[in-house]
């Protein structure tokens, strides 16, 4: 597991932006785990609704923690855990939760800044949740990719340079706290996104959505590592919906047949 998070980390090092899929059960993380990435990420709100609870830290933390030892068993690539806030009132809880989080195989995570996407928390508070989560993962041994999120885009509320001054010295309190990499969620102007990867000295995380820049000219904007979030998630529930209305309209069944069938899928699960 060491080994592993070690390779993780180095993957935010190569020169090219690390492409990560979103897996929301062990079935997509064995799928995408199939194509050739090099790691896989998790999804909170894909996560979450699998299991029938909303985004936003609705999901108790043992579900949680189930789901994410189901896709560490059938893929041997790292893999990375939405972990929201963190799971925890204090630091310390915090902490516990992460440490629980580890004991799953994770061997990175993502901890947000924002409170129900509306207010931030103050500085100070989220930098000790960070240092927190540092704080477990050196008890554990293991040296896990935390990636700070900023949520300020997404709170809004303030202009455009107020935003991104706050963001660049939460960035920077996060990574003296033990933080690795720094996710500006929401964040979308090619622009800005460069002027952020210059003025902070870390791996930046952009999260994938239609209308993005290519990865490729992500890359050379600076950014290391671009995440799908709940995209992949809601595209294949989009997809079963769209079959599914069809069928109920018309009684049609030409719409079950797949390209990606049950031969293929049993062959993703050998040994499970």
């Amino acid at each position: 597991m060491v080994d592993k998070a070690h390779h993780f980390q180095a993957l935010h090092h190569t020169g090219q932006p690390l492409l990560l899929p979103n897996a929301w059960d062990a079935g997509s993380a064995a799928v995408f785990a199939s194509l050739g990435y090099t790691a896989i990420a998790t999804t909170s709100g894909g996560v979450a609704w699998s299991l029938g609870y909303a985004d936003g830290e609705q999901l108790p933390l043992a579900e949680l923690l189930a789901a994410v030892r189901r896709m560490v068993r059938v893929t041997a690539l790292p893999v990375t855990v939405d972990f929201e806030a963190g799971f925890g009132a204090t630091p310390q809880d915090v902490s516990e939760s992460v440490r629980a989080l580890l004991d799953t195989g994770a061997v990175g995570l993502n901890l947000e800044d924002g409170i129900a996407h509306a207010t931030l928390r103050p500085l100070k508070e989220a930098a000790g949740r960070i240092a927190a989560a540092r704080q477990a993962a050196d008890a554990a041994g293991v040296p896990a990719f935390i990636n700070a999120r900023v949520d300020g885009w997404i709170v809004g509320g303030a202009s455009a340079e107020a935003i991104y001054a706050d963001a660049v010295q939460r960035a920077n309190a996060y990574l003296e706290a033990g933080a690795n990499g720094i996710y500006p969620i929401a964040l979308s102007d090619p622009d800005t996104i460069a002027r952020f990867c210059k003025d902070v000295a870390a791996p930046v995380n952009i999260g994938a959505r239609a209308g993005l820049p290519n990865l490729a000219e992500l890359g050379k904007l600076g950014v290391a590592r671009v995440s799908t979030a709940t995209r992949l998630s809601m595209v294949a529930l989009s997809a079963a919906r769209d079959v599914a209305q069809r069928l109920r309209e018309n009684g049609n069944f030409d719409a079950l047949d797949a390209a990606f069938g049950y031969d293929a899928l049993q062959q993703l699960f050998p040994n499970h």
